[in-house]
């Protein structure tokens, strides 16, 4: 399914040109090499672009960063292979950096031996071509060598850069006139890929696994690059590696029975999305990307607004008025195309997970579905997870945060509980046991402002909502419910803000932070004991205050039955908590006037 869908959407981006034309690469460039008529290096130009960013102290600074250019596609091959028009500075000078040196030697002898591939194979290429700017190159290949330019100035002052850098070549005094897009550079090299895709021709030929028609089959499948925690260079999502994944005899990738075609048009389709921080969010080392079939970005951007809570193109108020409104119009279940406005509600749209292991990228999931839908349930996920009457969504990023202890700097979320998370949301189905076993234990461990706070109340009370299929907990608090363990919740609450209000806020720990697990887990050992504690400190208040808050405990005790539970199951506890945060947070709601 995936390869398809990728197939597919290559071909929906290639009509509007936004992949790139088979036979080429997208490299990033920071330096231009200006060559004089003679094959001379006279200078290196800086040729970054300039970025604008806001630090984490709302300062705007300025950053320099490669372009990225596109040139004849680049080798992919381990071991000392040259591409035509390299970029890489080791084949063009011939030269290792280190401790603000130059040298040609080095153990292996890559240095010489990656410049004098360069040399035999790009004099061969650009053999009888004629131009100013491939005769300077020419001249470049034949005349420079190596151990000549140990002290060259130009390259020594780029320090450490040197090493890092891509280049690209120029005429001295027409930095516009490049060698990689010289007109007869770019014919000589789509001539020279139409040859060699008409040699494959002869090569393994089977029926695609993809289309159902007989074509070359491709052996080795391109890398794909930016899968965050996967290596530089890229890594493949389709190869075999070993001897024991062969199958009749077949090769490498030739298992997989995959056409060159299909192989190219899928993995520029994944590169394209991967490259493009509107198709891309990372959590840890699972990297989410998602794409709807069709080129308009709109799509992509409605579905990371309601996963964000804003993008570069919608801010939060934009994204909670969308949320409003799809929550609005879509009471049915479902939305039309009139909901959407513009937007096709029957487009297809893929979700996919990935993470890098040793030698290729794994799939942690895929979801497919219908785009309407997909927003609609996601709409449907952050209604759930409101505690206050003001809708505001909640990222994955800060729900991710809210499954690990603040206190850890190395605790991730495990990857199967995101993976089904994910998939709960966006298919509406009920969200993961494990879900609310993180949260409670959450709450229970943790200590400060972060044990129980909106998010984590708004994942408990979303769990149990979705598992009995009917709104057991509101939104706000709900004074008709008698769950007795949400019951307990509300009376904890309470106790805690008698005990605040006695010390006047002056204390450092509070009855949460000593007795909030045990009173969650077993009502009956730790209430008596609360209850009486509370006395002392209901003397301690006005009596406008102690008049109110006796009430208010009255109210909420004449509604357990008998005695406190016992012992309380997960659920019961995760009701315990909704009850407490929405109990507490009605004292912040001006409506307790009495309460003075």
């Amino acid at each position: 399914m995936l390869i398809k869908a990728l197939c597919d959407y290559y071909d929906i981006l290639a009509e509007k040109g936004k992949v790139l034309p088979e036979g080429y690469s997208n490299v990033s460039i920071r330096y231009k090499i200006a060559l004089t008529e003679k094959g001379e290096l006279d200078e290196i130009i800086d040729w970054q672009e300039k970025q604008v960013f806001e630090t984490k102290k709302k300062e705007i600074k300025e950053k320099a960063v490669p372009r990225t250019v596109i040139m004849p596609k680049r080798t992919e091959k381990p071991g000392i292979d040259a591409n035509i028009i390299d970029h890489r500075p080791l084949y063009i000078f011939g030269l290792n950096y280190g401790d603000g040196t130059l040298t040609v030697e080095d153990k292996t002898g890559k240095a010489k031996k990656s410049h004098d591939s360069l040399v035999k194979s790009n004099l061969e290429f650009i053999e009888g071509l004629d131009s100013p700017v491939v005769n300077a190159y020419r001249q470049f290949l034949l005349n420079w060598k190596p151990e000549a330019e140990t002290n060259n100035e130009h390259l020594l002052n780029m320090g450490k850069n040197y090493a890092s850098s891509g280049f690209v070549f120029c005429l001295s005094g027409s930095p516009d006139n490049l060698l990689h897009e010289d007109l007869l550079i770019k014919e000589k090299w789509e001539q020279a890929q139409a040859e060699s895709k008409n040699s494959s021709e002869e090569g393994h030929i089977a029926v695609c696994a993809i289309t159902g028609e007989k074509a070359p089959i491709a052996r080795v499948h391109s890398k794909i690059k930016k899968v965050s925690g996967g290596l530089a260079t890229g890594s493949v999502l389709i190869g075999f590696n070993n001897s024991s994944e062969n199958s009749y005899g077949n090769e490498q990738s030739y298992n997989s029975n995959i056409s060159e075609g299909v192989m190219e048009k899928y993995t520029e389709a994944l590169n394209y999305v991967l490259a493009d921080s509107k198709h891309k969010i990372v959590f840890d080392d699972v990297t989410v990307v998602f794409w709807a079939m069709d080129s308009d970005e709109s799509y992509e951007d409605r579905f990371m607004a309601m996963l964000s809570g804003q993008t570069d193109n919608m801010n939060a108020e934009q994204v909670e008025g969308m949320l409003e409104d799809l929550l609005k119009r879509g009471k049915q279940g479902y939305l039309t195309g009139d909901d959407l406005g513009e937007i096709d509600d029957n487009i297809d749209f893929y979700i996919v997970g990935l993470k890098p292991n040793t030698s290729r990228i794994s799939i942690k999931f895929i979801f497919r579905k219908k785009y309407a839908d997909v927003l609609w349930n996601i709409a449907r996920f952050q209604q759930d997870m409101q505690v206050s009457s003001k809708l505001r969504p909640v990222s994955f990023a800060r729900i991710k945060k809210e499954l690990v202890s603040p206190k850890s700097t190395n605790e991730k979320v495990n990857p199967a509980l995101f993976s089904k998370l994910f998939e709960a949301v966006i298919y509406g189905n009920r969200l993961p046991k494990a879900l609310l076993e993180t949260v409670v234990r959450r709450v229970k461990t943790d200590s400060g402002e972060s044990k129980v706070n909106g998010v984590r109340t708004g994942l408990i009370k979303a769990c149990i909502n979705r598992d009995s299929n009917e709104e057991e907990l509101k939104m706000a608090l709900d004074k008709e419910n008698y769950s007795q363990a949400y019951l307990c919740g509300r009376l904890f609450a309470v106790l805690e803000k008698v005990q605040q209000r006695a010390s006047k806020d002056s204390l450092n720990r509070t009855i949460k932070d000593s007795y909030f697990a045990s009173a969650a887990s077993k009502p009956s050992m730790v209430f008596p004991k609360l209850m009486k504690l509370s006395q002392n400190h209901l003397n301690k208040l006005s009596d406008g205050a102690r008049i109110f808050y006796t009430k208010l405990i009255g109210e909420i005790t004449n509604n357990i039955e008998g005695e406190f539970p016992d012992t309380m199951s997960l659920k019961e506890q995760g009701r315990f908590i909704v009850g407490y945060y929405q109990q507490y947070q009605s004292f912040f709601e001006k409506q307790n006037n009495e309460e003075k």
